[in-house]
């Protein structure tokens, strides 16, 4: 029986009892979801955890160091056995194939450097996932990404992680006011990760010291061009590495094995100044390479916009924000210009080197943790 509308919160915010409250929790097997999973069964809730089986099964069992593959199916699993709640693992073999895997390696033979963990989130676990957590008639849905949901004066925004070295704001930049409103993320607010790891060690997790993943789980060793020739046979072509002042001075074996900003492999040695691939020509099949300071950007024309601010992206010419370009560096003064409800152009007020599209660009406050949201970087200048 729910209880009286005086009943205070619960910790996920829902005024009943945690018995009373169901939450799918999205159990990758690794440490982050299973501490999720434990500390909300010892609370009491109603705990139902998830796993998706997005590849292969058996070519999954003999790869280590990536979120999805067998032996994490196995642990979390475990983990659900152990604590004494049910636990599901759901085949999403074709939607993430249809999703994510053709997206990414159409983005990288397009001369891209695309972020397919974003798409995963936003098509796969935030969108798929989040309708069968529906479907199971929970309250909502609980994951251990590093990254905050509070509540503000027009609902709940998302913020980024206490721990700056772990937040994951910009891998999830793309979530809707809708998913938020549905999402909880209970490990967003510790101080780091082994305060994760002191966690499922109190909770007795035998993934306690099991170490993080660090690939694309369909990548792996991070060897993009291997899983695009294996996705797209015959698809990597042979062309020249071209300066930006016409001079030819090499070969490369197909586009798909640079990316924008790289030095190292270019195999045009012998040079006096250090080059930089600064563009890819696709079409030409050509890698074009330049000084360093050809890699400057000051304008970021963004497409596909999720706006998680209280006004309307449009409501004003321009936003002052902060903006991430790559997930690695830390936020920058920009100024945001919208040229609709979808679309825009960043001006960073100091360059960056390296905007390639295919990345995000992430939006933050000026001031404070919280989250604005983003959009693609779907050309250069």
């Amino acid at each position: 029986m729910a209880l009286d509308r005086d009943t205070p919160l619960n910790s996920l915010g829902f005024a009943k009892s945690p018995a009373e409250t169901r939450v799918v929790v999205a159990m990758s097997g690794g440490v982050d979801s299973s501490v999720v999973a434990a500390h909300l069964a010892s609370e009491g809730y109603d705990v139902v955890g998830v796993t998706l089986q997005l590849y292969d099964h058996g070519a999954a069992l003999a790869k280590k160091g990536a979120c999805c593959a067998g032996v994490d199916i196995h642990d979390a699993r475990r983990v659900a056995e152990d604590l004494g709640f049910p636990h599901y693992v759901l085949d999403y073999e074709n939607i993430f194939r249809d999703a994510v895997i053709d997206e990414f390696a159409d983005s990288y033979l397009a001369g891209a450097t695309p972020v397919p963990c974003i798409r995963c989130n936003e098509r796969v676990k935030f969108k798929d996932l989040l309708e069968t957590a529906r479907d199971l008639d929970a309250d909502c849905m609980a994951t251990g990404h590093y990254i905050q949901r509070k509540m503000g004066a027009h609902g709940p925004e998302l913020h980024s992680a206490t721990d700056a070295a772990r937040d994951q704001s910009y891998f999830l930049f793309s979530t809707t006011p809708e998913q938020l409103d549905y999402l909880r993320f209970p490990l967003g607010h510790l101080p780091s990760k082994q305060a994760t790891r002191e966690l499922a060690a109190q909770y007795g997790l035998q993934v306690a010291d099991k170490p993080d993943s660090q690939d694309i789980c369909f990548v792996p060793n991070g060897n993009y061009a291997s899983v695009i020739e294996k996705l797209r046979p015959g698809a990597a072509e042979p062309g020249e590495i071209v300066h930006t002042d016409g001079r030819v001075l090499g070969r490369h074996d197909g586009v798909i094995h640079y990316t924008i900003g790289q030095r190292r492999g270019l195999g045009i040695g012998g040079l006096e100044e250090p080059l930089y691939v600064v563009r890819l020509d696709v079409d030409q099949h050509r890698v074009i390479v330049g000084p360093k300071d050809m890699l400057a950007t000051r304008r970021v024309p963004l497409r596909e916009i999720n706006w998680l601010g209280d006004e309307a992206l449009t409501s004003r010419a321009e936003w002052p924000v902060m903006v991430k370009v790559r997930s690695t560096r830390p936020p920058r003064d920009a100024v945001l210009r919208p040229l609709s409800e979808t679309e825009a152009e960043v001006e960073l007020l100091t360059p960056e080197e390296g905007v390639s599209p295919g990345q995000a660009c992430v939006f933050y406050a000026p001031e404070g943790s919280r989250v604005l949201g983003g959009g693609w970087i779907w050309r250069g200048y």
